[in-house]
């Protein structure tokens, strides 16, 4: 099993489309942190607030990024993981099986003899883990630029009566990474269980996206009231409390569990359907 997972990892690590997904997950963090230095944010809920995000004037992500380089990474991952994150992840996850069958080498790959559950198992962990490699990116390129232009200090605003030390800021942040990442693995599960059913990559990368996107809608419908807890993106961004009040809370925990069901769902389909499927190619 860790041979064919050793394998799978240095064919995805020889194919140029990994170096360009991760190549994005560096440069949108760098023009964050390049956009933050020269127009800085005003103060959250004042005709001062220049900057951008998903929350518009109401976002105090882009302000607190300009008091401490230790913000930018999380403000960086809340700007991607609304759309750019969810098409990397996508990508790998789509791609994991429907190239093999594009390629024409599926069927040469099963015929080694390779059982089926412990291909799945390997492609399965290696879009797992270049989804993490690609959530980490987006931190670790944030982290870095953000202390360059930002320098490295403690989160003191008083006026938003915010105050964390680097430590704490620190380890907010990895859980905020884990979270993410986490949140994004009911995505992969889909794309991974389209995979196996269709010969192109694409309509497994597109039913990913499309799958997040339209749970996200769903989500915005106020009159579904209390179905759109049961969406996999209804607690998406509950992360962003650590760092703007009371640190961690029951929803992030609820979207944690949230996941599992998803999770477990798609990839027991995708193993079900693998199993029985005629590779004709």
């Amino acid at each position: 099993m860790f041979a064919l997972f050793q394998v799978e990892m240095v064919k995805q690590w020889r194919r140029p489309r990994t170096y360009v997904a991760l190549g994005l997950t560096m440069l949108v963090p760098l023009l964050i942190t390049i956009a933050l230095k020269a127009n800085p944010p005003g103060l959250p809920g004042t005709g001062e607030q220049r900057g951008f995000g998903s929350r518009g004037g109401d976002n105090a992500l882009s302000y607190l990024s300009t008091k401490t380089g230790l913000i930018v990474p999380v403000f960086a991952l809340e700007v991607m993981s609304g759309f750019l994150l969810v098409v990397i992840v996508a990508l790998f996850a789509g791609d994991a099986i429907a190239s093999e069958a594009n390629w024409g080498s599926l069927r040469a790959l099963l015929a080694r003899p390779i059982p089926r559950g412990r291909l799945l198992a390997a492609k399965l962990a290696s879009a797992l883990l270049l989804a993490f490699i690609a959530t980490l990116t987006v931190v670790l390129t944030g982290l870095i630029a953000g202390a360059i232009a930002f320098g490295w200090h403690t989160l003191d605003v008083p006026l938003l009566g915010l105050h964390q030390s680097v430590t704490e800021t620190l380890g907010n942040l990895i859980l905020a990474t884990l979270y993410v990442f986490w949140g994004l693995a009911g995505v992969v599960a889909l794309g991974f269980m389209v995979s196996t059913m269709v010969d192109t990559p694409a309509g497994a990368i597109f039913a990913a996206v499309g799958f997040y996107l339209v749970t996200r809608i769903l989500d915005a419908i106020t009159a579904l009231g209390s179905i759109r807890n049961i969406l996999p993106t209804h607690y998406a961004d509950a992360w962003t409390n650590l760092f703007t009040s009371g640190g961690a809370n029951s929803d992030m925990l609820k979207g944690a569990l949230l996941q599992i069901p998803y999770i477990i769902g798609f990839c027991a389909i995708a193993w079900w359907w693998f199993h029985r499927k005629d590779i004709l190619s």
